[in-house]
């Protein structure tokens, strides 16, 4: 959500302006003329596919991205009949890398045959110079090349490729500009992800991004405040607070507001039913946020909480700084303080150094912590950094036996959590028709699983009391217990 602009007003004959986001909008209004005289030539208007590799921080990119480009005059296609193919990528793994050449070099021959269909990359995999190098020297067919830092640059990037015709890249290395009130194009009507700060500072010894999207920066709180206010003016009843590491907020600020106090102020706003947010690094859970989570009455019973590994000395070479025992005293007092919440994590298998002692000691802290869910991932090297150049790399008939023994446990431990809801009654914010079945929908509860139950389109973004009768692993099958439910009765 954004102030409406009108581009037609613009004067774009005069020299653009120097402050944003007024240049931006000069730009888009140049861009806007150009998609005129495209739909004059063609006789349609012209088409574009934004697809979104990677996090959620990506996704909300990607958002502005397709705001951007509804502005300017374009409407949405598949890939397959887009004139403008974007791919904003990520490189959190090398295979992630691999899977954007191959998809380009898909392109190619279509480009080939449509000399006027253009192809643009950006996010994460474009910060690496080796392989904006690589891009340059074999796929010079690309238009566009910009990285994470300058994304709100997009419309000037845009326009600077229509007048030179030829291949643009802008890629900055780090940045402290963070630009507002941009245009976007939200995903969901009812719900929308939000930007609270930029950039890590962690620097874990297997982690790329870091380098890709620089040091941590935080919006100030009056902004995020005045785009939730505008949210929900506009519909939204839930937001997601997003940051690679949301619990160190406020620290960049010229006036420091903690986490906790920027959540005690979101949750001031009328009309907002839910908050969510992630990720939450363990090393920056603070006592006054785990207070602020149990008195809320709009913060969702569920927290990520990545743990990585449970044994010490590995969080030790990964650079995690907590120990293992500081990871379940933090669970601890999030259960007494939010009884009920689910808790769901990131472990990695197969670090370098892990031995069968250490895969115990993740196996020991999945048994006690009793995760609703895990995201699972074998150890790979990350090209630049500093765990792809460790000693004692584990072999990998290893890593898949260690992987394969706690999936097996994270599944049995997670279905026997989330049996333990059936036959409850739980608010569901419904979110769409089920893809299985038409006669379905489906809804996410507050500790964010799905249910899945009897109903039709007119229910989506509504929500519903719903009777949890079997759970199903990772979700449930219900039944209405009530009608939609009103905006006010305080439930989460």
């Amino acid at each position: 959500m954004y102030t409406e602009i009108e581009l037609d007003k613009i004067d774009i004959c005069s020299e653009p302006p120097a402050e944003e986001p007024a240049r931006q909008y000069y730009f888009m209004a140049r861009c806007q003329e150009w998609a005129k005289d495209f739909e004059q030539k063609h006789g349609r208007r012209p088409t574009a596919c934004v697809t979104t590799f990677g996090c959620q921080m990506n996704a909300r990119d990607s958002e502005k991205l397709r705001g951007i480009l509804r502005d300017i005059g374009y409407i949405e296609a598949q890939e397959e009949q887009a004139d403008f193919v974007i791919y904003n990528t990520c490189t959190v793994r090398e295979n992630a890398n691999t899977r954007v050449y191959g998809r380009i070099g898909q392109l190619k021959p279509r480009k080939k045959k449509h000399p006027h269909m253009m192809i643009g990359l950006c996010g994460c995999m474009m910060q690496e110079p080796e392989v904006v190098e690589k891009l340059k020297k074999s796929y010079s067919f690309i238009d566009l090349i910009f990285g994470t830092h300058n994304i709100y640059k997009f419309a000037e990037l845009l326009a600077a490729r229509f007048e030179a015709g030829r291949m643009v890249i802008d890629i900055w290395k780090d940045t402290d500009k963070i630009v507002e009130d941009l245009p976007n194009e939200r995903k969901y009507p009812f719900k929308s992800g939000i930007n609270i700060m930029f950039g890590c500072n962690n620097f874990c010894s297997y982690c790329i991004v870091p380098y890709v999207r620089g040091r941590e920066r935080s919006r100030k709180p009056e902004a995020i405040i005045r785009e939730i206010r505008r949210l929900v003016a506009d519909g939204v009843t839930e937001v997601m607070l997003l940051g690679q590491n949301v619990n160190s907020y406020g620290k960049t600020l010229d006036a420091p507001m903690s986490f906790a106090e920027l959540l005690s102020e979101i949750e001031k706003i009328d009309g907002l039913r839910r908050i969510r947010f992630m990720t939450s690094h363990p090393k920056d859970l603070s006592d006054e946020l785990i207070e602020v989570m149990g008195k809320s009455k709009k913060i969702c019973r569920h927290l990520h909480l990545p743990v990585q590994s449970g044994s010490t000395r590995i969080l030790d070479k990964m650079n995690r700084r907590y120990t293992k025992e500081q990871y379940l005293g933090l669970v601890n007092k999030l259960r007494h303080a939010v009884p009920g919440i689910s808790l769901t994590t990131d472990i990695i298998v197969g670090f370098p150094g892990e031995t069968e002692a250490d895969f115990q000691e993740t196996l020991d802290v999945v048994r006690k912590v009793r995760y609703d869910s895990a995201f699972t991932f074998i150890y790979s090297k990350r090209t630049g950094t500093p765990a792809a150049v460790m000693e004692e790399q584990v072999p990998e008939d290893v890593i898949r036996d260690r992987f394969d023994r706690l999936l097996k446990e994270v599944q049995s431990i997670a279905g026997e959590v989330c049996a333990l809801h059936e036959g409850t009654v739980q608010e569901a914010l419904i979110e769409s028709v089920s893809e299985q079945d038409a006669s379905m929908v489906t809804g996410r509860l507050s500790n964010n699983l799905l249910v899945h139950f009897p109903g039709g389109q007119e229910m989506i973004g509504s929500y519903v009391k719903v009777l949890l009768k079997a759970c199903k692993g990772f979700y449930y099958l219900g039944e209405p217990a009530g009608l939609p439910s009103g905006q006010d009765d305080g439930m989460k």
